[in-house]
């Protein structure tokens, strides 16, 4: 808590008790007082006018005083204003101040910014109307025939909607038109080559956008990202996405297990996303959304378990023994248990006592950032088929160089047709 300050009858003893006693160290023993509370006192009300030179003009205080043969020119400069107050719903960030010699405040800057649970109220009401607002959707009859004890997991990480890559300066265009194109054509590909299995698992294992507000910035370091479009334009063009890929998986499958995994550039969005598909699907029984807050997910196929992070919090070396205690009876039902993580944007397999531990690479081009540092990973995404079983019995690798789309990115001035 702040010091207050110094009322005026405080000011005024102390003045009078220098003024009966002569001298500092009587004065103070008379007051009971410590010689430097005195001595602190008594500049406050020398600055009053307590001490001589009066009349000070009210609301001023003494600056400096010249003499002159018993008379005496006063300089009087203005008062410190009100206190600051810290506006409704904010916290002080920071404080900035410039102090005389003595230490006392000449001036001083207060910066603000809006308090976390503003911000998480407002974030809530966001989330509630969108419950509110959103149709609920019907779906088209499952198909005729399927393998029971099969499923198809489509692994895609890191796709960064509302990124933008040059070619000449990362090797490959990226851009929003890119990004939402090359996901719905490999997903046509990946759906077509998969056979014929019960239930699909869309893991989307984070990072699905770029950015997560109106600054191109990431969340947690704020660091400058290369960025396409408008938050509201990527918004819209994941959601489209989003519901166009579910539609192909259930016209192949009886049944869509939805996991959007929370990235570090996109741990807001990811949550509106999965609380939004929740509700729009809520009616529909063939469809099913992790919903969970939490940054580690899991689905039980039989015996088989399957478990999801994005891997920026955990990584292939030490995230098998992070899932097998969050999910402990899961875990402890299972005979084959495999993780996957995204968040390098390359491929790496670790097979650990408790579980196989899978690293993927993404569709997306790398950015300016990652070509700079000279991070050379590939591309691609993964069908995954489980037994439930026998645990994993194959997949496909597909490229973007695989799919059929060729594209023309909208920051390239030239007309050219290339492959993303």
């Amino acid at each position: 808590m702040p010091t207050p300050p110094l009322t005026d009858e405080l000011a005024a003893q102390a003045a009078d008790a220098f003024r009966t006693h002569g001298e500092k160290t009587a004065a103070a023993r008379a007051l009971g007082l410590p010689r430097n509370t005195l001595n602190s006192r008594l500049k406050i009300a020398a600055e009053r006018g307590m001490l001589g030179t009066d009349p000070v003009l009210p609301g001023y205080a003494i600056k400096s005083i010249a003499s002159k043969q018993g008379d005496a020119w006063i300089k009087q400069t203005k008062a410190a204003g009100e206190v600051f107050e810290v506006p409704a719903g904010h916290t002080v960030k920071g404080v900035s101040a410039l102090v005389d010699a003595e230490g006392r405040v000449i001036q001083a800057w207060q910066k603000t910014t809006a308090s976390a649970d503003q911000q998480l109220e407002a974030f809530r009401a966001m989330v509630d109307a969108l419950k509110e607002d959103l149709p609920r959707v019907t779906i088209m009859p499952p198909p005729a025939n399927v393998v029971d004890d099969l499923l198809n997991q489509f692994v895609v990480t890191d796709n960064h909607f509302g990124m933008m890559a040059w070619r000449e300066e990362t090797g490959a265009d990226y851009d929003l038109k890119i990004a939402e194109q090359l996901l719905l054509d490999w997903f046509s590909a990946a759906v077509a080559q998969a056979p014929h299995a019960h239930t699909a698992v869309l893991a989307q294992l984070g990072d699905l956008m770029h950015h997560d507000a109106l600054e191109s910035v990431t969340p947690a370091h704020r660091h400058v990202l290369d960025a396409d479009s408008r938050l509201q334009k990527v918004i819209r063009v994941v959601i489209r996405t989003i519901r166009r890929v579910i539609d192909m998986l259930l016209q192949s499958h009886q049944h869509v297990h939805v996991v959007m995994a929370s990235g570090n550039h996109d741990p807001a969005s990811s949550a509106w996303l999965r609380e939004m598909l929740a509700t729009m699907y809520e009616n529909e029984p063939r469809i099913s959304v992790d919903s969970s807050p939490m940054l580690y997910y899991a689905f039980e196929w039989g015996e088989t378990l399957l478990l999801f992070h994005h891997g920026h919090k955990r990584n292939v070396s030490n995230v098998d023994a992070t899932l097998a205690g969050i999910f402990r009876e899961e875990y402890g039902r299972s005979k084959y248990a495999y993780a996957h993580i995204g968040h390098l944007h390359s491929d790496e397999g670790r097979k650990g006592a408790l579980m196989y531990v899978e690293r993927h690479e993404t569709l997306a081009a790398p950015d300016a950032y990652a070509a700079g540092g000279g991070w050379l990973s590939g591309r691609s995404a993964k069908r995954i088929t489980y037994h439930k079983r026998y645990g994993e019995v194959g997949r496909d690798t597909i490229r973007p160089e695989m799919v059929a789309g060729k594209y023309a990115a909208a920051n390239d001035n030239s007309k050219r047709e290339v492959v993303a």
